[in-house]
């Protein structure tokens, strides 16, 4: 469980008590329901958990997987390369990691990883390979473009992370897990969180399971939205997370494991740059150059809504920013990563709170999955009362 001295009240955090109730009966819905086994919320603010619940099979200690969610902690160690001038986001990967270059690879530049526009988004990677270095190169060289880098955004669910994390092991001499712990976990007093699960925690960290039915391709025609394309998140490659081996890798795209509590502190920590005893670890300028949006022009290639990403993290942007990961009451510069099944994070600077959601039910609707994200954000995000 995180210190005390990270953990204040609902009131200490100027929390509104009405608003809070509407955000726990949200929250615990559907495992009362009996959709999902266990779900884990809490928020932070002024540098401290403000409110932290759980709900069903799970204690407030139990460790949720946050996947995708993982991609804005890797994305803020490369914050602090750029930081320390000892990156460019401009810079082209294969001068840095010259096995990635073969197979027209050899002009993607960093930006395009942290952008999803690298051209590679289905490139396959076996978990187990990055503790190989002979195998997980491999990899990278054998890697092979679907379209041509720059020309278009797809979501890269995973590949282009590994690339990121290969870069800080190349720029540091350090394991990418082992910078993160350093450089953000351990300055952040961070406690329940990991990039790469300790085997005694495993004890700890919840079960995943697929919670209700799929949606068919008749359910997607009567709401008149088009099926999405299978990715390499599926129901299987999920489960994988099960096995310690998996969980151990820490992958750099999603294999985060934590408390909903540990998240909400890492995200007070991007608000302020700084951890609660005052040194600071992101400078204002790196925060205000890493939360610019820098993906003008581009849409998401199954909503058409243009998406408004910065540097490998997400901006709640425009009206639209429900289909984003946040809520309608979410303001403009909102930034977070949600993560596969339903996992929410986010910070919003116009009220200092930060959120986090997780629940070990991967939801096989993901309309549902979308909707509840979009309601807890909205109660959420409303949740000052000054």
């Amino acid at each position: 469980m995180q210190h005390s001295q990270y953990v204040s009240s609902p009131s200490e955090g100027g929390l509104d008590d009405e608003k809070l109730e509407i955000l726990r009966a949200r929250a615990r819905k559907e495992v009362e329901e009996g959709l999902l086994p266990s779900a884990q919320i809490a928020v932070g603010r002024f540098g401290k958990v403000v409110f932290s619940e759980t709900y069903g099979d799970a204690d407030d200690d139990s460790l949720y997987a946050v996947f995708s969610c993982t991609k804005a902690i890797v994305s803020s160690a490369i914050w602090l390369l750029i930081q320390e001038d000892r990156l460019d986001v401009d810079e082209v990967v294969a001068d840095i990691v010259p096995e990635f270059g073969p197979n027209s690879k050899d002009a993607i530049t960093v930006k395009q990883l942290l952008l999803h526009t690298a051209g590679f988004p289905a490139a396959p990677f076996r978990p187990l390979d990055w503790e190989d270095k002979t195998a997980r190169l491999a990899r990278f060289s054998n890697w092979r473009l679907n379209w041509e880098p720059g020309s278009k955004f797809e979501y890269h669910p995973t590949s282009g992370m590994y690339v990121l994390a290969e870069i800080i092991e190349r720029k540091t001499g350090t394991d990418f897990r082992k910078f993160i712990q350093q450089r953000i976990i351990k300055p952040l007093n961070l406690q329940d969180f990991y990039v790469g699960l300790p085997k005694e925690e495993n004890q700890r960290t919840l079960t995943l399971v697929g919670s209700g039915d799929p949606l068919t391709s008749e359910d997607y025609a009567k709401l008149g939205l088009p099926e999405p394309p299978e990715t390499e998140v599926t129901e299987d490659a999920i489960l994988a997370f099960n096995e310690p081996a998996v969980r151990a890798v820490g992958i750099p795209g999603g294999g985060g494991i934590m408390t909903a509590s540990a998240m909400v502190l890492f995200y007070q920590g991007l608000l302020h740059g700084k951890a609660h005893d005052g040194d600071r670890i992101w400078h204002q300028n790196t925060l205000e150059l890493s939360r610019t949006v820098i993906s003008d022009g581009y849409v998401d290639p199954l909503t058409k809504i243009p998406v408004s990403r910065a540097l490998g993290i997400v901006i709640a942007g425009d009206e639209m920013r429900n289909f984003r990961g946040f809520g309608h009451t979410n303001s403009p510069t909102a930034f977070g990563h949600g993560g596969a099944g339903g996992q929410i994070a986010w910070a919003d600077p116009a009220s200092g709170l930060s959120l986090c959601y997780a629940t070990n039910g991967h939801d096989r609707n993901p309309i549902r999955m979308g909707r509840r994200g979009v309601s807890i954000s909205n109660k959420a995000a409303v949740l000052n009362s000054n």
